[in-house]
């Protein structure tokens, strides 16, 4: 074979494969700007249970990628911080009481016995008991978020996130409850199932759902990675998702400033 023909072979050969990647990234071009314009998003329930429009979600906080040994890290520190550490017991060396020799060593045929003060006596000291301790843990402020978004994420892809729009409300805690039972919410004998409600800023609302029995209240500020984990479903107001985006995002901080 001459060598002009198995040159034009070897260009032909490399036009077709440089056009074949080209072909390649202008479609994996189209997929990643298709998957960057849909966003996240959820509809908008009313208080009567019906749907009003729906609601744009940051995706840096509900579409995160799950790290389920980061959120175990960060339930373990969150109940470590919760005990208070102050169980206190008093040794032998610290309860009151004569410090002499109850009896003679010798010769009254009981057991050989010192201070009434022993552990053995009723009143005495305790051997190896508890004293204070102190059993917080730390996690960093980057850690702390990086957990949230994880749990936040993952309520979302299981679709135990809804938004309310409470605009209306009369306060009235029945009001709140049949927008419960509306939403499905609602478990056997009529009870509320294990809700975390993330309140805005109205106050009238958060004192009707505080009065509904399996329901936690928190604001926007305040939620943590094992409140939205321990509870089965996370019901947000509309306002309080701007609350969440400038808290944890630092987005809107200057407007709200200005």
């Amino acid at each position: 074979m001459p060598k002009s023909k198995i040159k034009d072979q070897k260009s032909k050969i490399k036009s077709t494969t440089q056009i074949s990647k080209l072909k390649k990234t202008k479609v994996g071009a189209k997929k990643t700007e298709t998957k960057t314009k849909k966003g996240l998003s959820l509809p908008v329930f009313t208080l009567t249970g019906g749907k009003k429009g729906t609601v744009d979600l940051p995706r840096e906080i509900f579409g995160a990628k799950v790290n389920r040994v980061l959120m175990a890290q960060a339930v373990r520190v969150h109940l470590a911080n919760q005990r208070q550490g102050t169980a206190s017991t008093k040794t032998r060396g610290q309860v009151t009481g004569s410090t002499r020799k109850i009896y003679r060593q010798k010769g009254t045929g009981r057991a050989r016995h010192g201070s009434i003060k022993a552990p053995i006596f009723v009143g005495g000291g305790i051997v190896f008991g508890p004293s204070p301790r102190d059993f917080s843990l730390k996690l960093s402020k980057q850690m702390r978020r990086k957990a949230l978004f994880s749990a936040l994420s993952q309520k979302f892809v299981n679709e135990r996130i809804l938004v309310v729009d409470v605009n209306g409300a009369s306060g009235k805690t029945k009001e709140i409850y049949q927008m419960f039972k509306s939403l499905n919410l609602l478990g056997k004998k009529g009870k509320v199932g294990k809700i975390l409600f993330v309140s805005g800023a109205n106050a009238l609302t958060k004192q009707a759902a505080k009065n509904i029995e399996g329901v936690k209240i928190e604001p926007a500020k305040s939620i943590n990675t094992y409140d939205v984990l321990s509870n089965n479903h996370l019901v947000i107001v509309k306002n309080a998702l701007a609350d969440i985006e400038s808290t944890f995002l630092g987005k809107g901080e200057n407007k709200s400033s200005t």
